[in-house]
């Protein structure tokens, strides 16, 4: 592991409250920001378009992604910002549309102000965006230079995003305390932003083990109450927090791996990338020998809905092939796996999905 810690710690202003989106135009004016590209998806500009108000004296570009945070896309993107002469790119969506716009914004040397329409990663306070293939297939993470200038979330809108999301959301911030603390454990000393990152990643696991299921029902009846906040700024700012501070040495281990390895799996594409995570971080921690913790966390997989078995993610145990090749690529060179385990190899990831795939059929019996 390179040695050399980078911190990022986040947007130069966030904020978090009812109609904070009718101050957008006041910001963007006491910014010299007199031009804006508008990227959206369909879905996300319908959620987001009766709380987004009317730009009067910013002249403002639409512009609707295909679906993936692609390097096709981030040239698409690019291309029309650097035509339209934008003086910032304003992302409005879910995670992958939030890391095309901070890709595109820091291609241009733009400022970036985000509006997510999801709790589901931490797409939103990092400035790292997750590149795919135009067939969804994992591709890299790239790490930007720029943090996004504003990150502005509208209660409003997170109250009417589907609830897989969340649920997703809360898997995928359940790893920033698995992953970071695996790797933290192997480090002789820690500084300053390593200790805060570490006490972010518990903050992580504590909250939403605690507000979890409370938070989903609460969005499931379209409350917004302290629980939900809680679980949405976790899910957001603190899991931010973790790589923001951490870097490499909280970032991304185990669970980000397996997650590499089941995009390429066509059974799995009916996952989010935070269930795909979750799964992850069953199959790091049988990796590990961490048996007792797995059968802590399966309970709240039950009662979260979070995929704890092979049916869950599609496939079966006879399907060898499938679960080989998810081990295949999770062991690739550069792979955050590496980190935690130098001598890592296929074999092993494979019997570990299967192992566990016997122990989380046992404990199922028992939940019942």
């Amino acid at each position: 592991m390179n040695t050399l810690l980078e911190v990022r710690s986040g947007p130069a202003y966030y904020a978090c409250r009812a109609n904070i989106l009718d101050t957008l135009e006041a910001k963007l004016s006491k910014g010299n920001i007199s031009k804006v590209l508008i990227i959206h998806g369909e879905k996300s500009w319908k959620a987001a378009q009766p709380f987004f108000p009317s730009l009067i004296n910013i002249e403002t570009a639409f512009f609707t992604y295909s679906g993936e945070c692609s390097d096709s896309e981030i040239e698409r993107v690019r291309k029309a910002a650097l035509q339209l002469g934008v003086d910032a790119i304003i992302g409005i969506g879910g995670g992958k549309l939030l890391d095309l716009a901070k890709s595109a914004g820091n291609s241009i040397h733009k400022d970036i102000i985000l509006i997510p329409t999801l709790a589901s990663t931490c797409a939103a306070w990092t400035p790292l965006s997750v590149i795919y293939d135009n067939d969804g297939s994992y591709v890299r993470y790239d790490i930007h230079e720029r943090s996004a200038w504003m990150l502005l979330i509208e209660p409003g809108i997170l109250l009417d995003s589907p609830i897989a999301y969340l649920r997703a959301g809360i898997g995928d911030t359940l790893a920033k305390w698995y992953e970071g603390n695996a790797l933290v454990e192997k480090l002789a000393t820690k500084s300053v932003c390593i200790e805060l990152a570490h006490i972010a990643a518990r903050q992580c696991q504590e909250v939403l083990l605690t507000y979890g299921e409370e938070a989903l029902e609460d969005l499931k009846k379209g409350k917004w109450t302290d629980a939900l906040k809680h679980v949405i700024e976790t899910n957001i700012v603190t899991s931010g927090l973790v790589g923001g501070f951490g870097d490499q040495f909280l970032r991304i281990a185990g669970a980000h791996s397996i997650h590499n390895g089941m995009t390429s799996i066509t059974q799995t594409h009916h996952l989010l990338h935070g269930e795909k995570v979750a799964y992850g971080i069953l199959v790091q921690l049988m990796l590990e020998g961490k048996f007792s913790e797995i059968q802590h966390l399966l309970p709240l997989y039950k009662s979260l809905k979070l995929p704890m078995t092979l049916s869950d993610i599609g496939l079966k145990i006879e399907d060898r092939a499938e679960l080989q090749q998810i081990a295949a690529i999770s062991v690739q060179e550069g792979e955050g796996i590496h980190l935690l385990f130098p001598d890592i190899s296929q074999e092993k990831v494979t019997a570990a999905m299967e192992n566990l795939e016997i122990l989380t059929n046992h404990a199922s019996k028992s939940m019942n």
